[in-house]
C-alpha cells in the first residue's frame, strides 16, 4: 500500500479543485470524500496536504479573492467616474455569480450563510471579509465626494451598505435561478441611485 501523495499531484491544481468543490456546494454540505474525489487523492494525502478541511477553505477563499472572485474590487477600483466603477462591480459580482460551478453566487456571500457552532470561526471570518468589501466600496464613494462627483453631504456610510447588499442579492437571485437579464435588471434598477 502505498503511502503519501502521488507523484503528479499538483497542490496548486488540488486547491483549484477543492474550491469548485467548496463554490458549488459551501462549506458545510462539502464532505471530505467530495474533497478527496475532485483532488483525485486519498485521506492521509489530503491531511498532509492540507491539514484539515478548514485549513484548505479558508485557502480556498483566499484563491477565489485574488482569480475569479477578484473582478468586482478591480472593478470598483477602476479610473473614471464612480457610477461607472460601481456599475462595473455590480456587473461583476454578476458575472462572478452566474459562473460558479452551480450558479450558487458569490463563495464569500453564500459559503457559509448558517453555520454548526463549530464552524463559527469560518463563518465571522467570511463577515469580515463582505466587512472589508463594503470599506472598499465606502472608500471609493468618499473619492467621489472629494473629488465633487458626489454631493458633500452624500451618505457613503449608507450607499456603501446598499451596493454591498445588492452584491449579495445577486449572488442569492443566482442561486435561486434568476438569469443574466434579469440581473442585469436588478443592476441597472440600483444604478438609479446614483442617478440625478
Amino acid at each position: 500500500m502505498t503511502r503519501g501523495r502521488p507523484r503528479s499531484f499538483d497542490r496548486q491544481t488540488a486547491l483549484r479543485q477543492a474550491m469548485e468543490v467548496f463554490w458549488a456546494k459551501g462549506y458545510e454540505a462539502t464532505q471530505l470524500a467530495d474533497l478527496t474525489a475532485a483532488i483525485g487523492i486519498n485521506p492521509p494525502s489530503f491531511y498532509a496536504a492540507f491539514g484539515s478541511k478548514e485549513a484548505l477553505y479558508r485557502e480556498a477563499i483566499d484563491l477565489y479573492l485574488s482569480t475569479v472572485g477578484a473582478g468586482s474590487m478591480q472593478a470598483l477600483a477602476q479610473d473614471g467616474p464612480v457610477r461607472d466603477a460601481i456599475e462595473a462591480m455590480l456587473l461583476a459580482s454578476l458575472d462572478i455569480a452566474l459562473a460558479s460551478p452551480s450558479a450558487g453566487g458569490c463563495m464569500v456571500s453564500l459559503g457559509m450563510v448558517n453555520c454548526q457552532v463549530q464552524n463559527i470561526p469560518l463563518r465571522a471570518h467570511l463577515r469580515e471579509l463582505r466587512h472589508a468589501t463594503m470599506l472598499r466600496i465606502s472608500e471609493r464613494l468618499q473619492q467621489a465626494v472629494a473629488a465633487g462627483e458626489l454631493a458633500d453631504d452624500a451618505d457613503v456610510t449608507r450607499l456603501a451598505q446598499y451596493f454591498a447588499t445588492v452584491m449579495q442579492g445577486l449572488s442569492l437571485q443566482a442561486q435561486d435561478g434568476a438569469g443574466r437579464d434579469t440581473l442585469r435588471g436588478i443592476v441597472a434598477t440600483a444604478m438609479t441611485v446614483l442617478d440625478g
